[in-house]
């Protein structure tokens, strides 16, 4: 396991100034948002400019990128995106894929069959879908989200335990779902509040990284926060990677 941070924790900052100022946080791998908002590559732009986009992705400051998290905007072109995306992350040798869940309410059979596809079309590239454990999503409680991983061959899991620490399904068991992780999102959270100063929440890290030895977990845990007000975001940061180094 190594840890690696989003560089969507520094929301107000350029994709040059994100990458200086996580070099100096001494982080050596990073996950790249792509999305229709954002300094990063587009997932319009990918699918019209592949080759800049590539040079996007390349130019990361000698930081390793160890996953691309991916939201698609709903339309005609969603799975041209997907398969676009895709094609970026074999060329920029990427392997893990962060898709999110469908909402609350969707029909299963309807989730299923968008996993499938978004499975399908990642395989062809060598690349990995995996899905977000979240809040107001189907991941929200960790039985659904088992029962999706089993009913999609291929699927995988992006655990984020804070969305179960703070989520409805607080305080359970998350064992079942350490078989499939495929990627990992971190902060600090309590029962009340999804981020928290780092030492102050509930997340035991030790446990989780023991949970995730004994599946042969050997990926990036990756840090995901965003700027509290009143608080020193780069301490914050600094803050966690040393504790993720010291436990691993």
């Amino acid at each position: 396991m190594f840890v690696a941070a989003s560089t969507a924790c520094f929301p107000d900052l350029s994709p040059t100034e994100v990458l200086e100022l996580l070099n100096d946080l001494r982080f050596t791998a990073i996950e790249l948002p792509i999305r229709e908002s954002g300094g990063w590559p587009r997932p319009s732009l990918i699918q019209d400019d592949f080759e800049r986009s590539v040079h996007l992705c390349r130019d990361t400051h000698r930081l390793n990128v160890a996953a691309l998290d991916i939201e698609l905007a709903p339309g005609p072109d969603y799975y041209q995106q997907f398969n676009a995306c895709c094609k970026l992350a074999k060329a920029v040798k990427v392997a893990s894929l962060v898709v999110p869940a469908a909402e609350l309410g969707t029909p299963f059979n309807e989730e299923i069959e968008r996993l499938r596809k978004l499975v399908e079309i990642a395989s062809l590239e060598s690349a990995v879908v995996g899905l977000k454990t979240q809040i107001g999503t189907m991941t929200q409680d960790p039985d659904t989200a088992v029962v999706l991983c089993n009913q999609v061959p291929g699927l995988r899991l992006t655990l984020d335990p804070s969305h179960y620490i703070t989520g409805p399904h607080q305080g359970g068991n998350i064992d079942k779902v350490m078989k499939y992780v495929q990627h990992v999102h971190l902060r600090d959270s309590t029962k009340d509040k999804l981020q928290v100063r780092v030492g102050q929440g509930d997340i035991d890290y030790g446990k989780l990284i023991g949970q995730l030895n004994r599946v042969g977990y050997d990926r990036a845990l990756c840090v995901q926060m965003t700027p509290m007000e009143g608080f020193d975001h780069r301490a914050e940061m600094r803050k966690l990677r040393l504790l993720l180094d010291s436990l691993l």
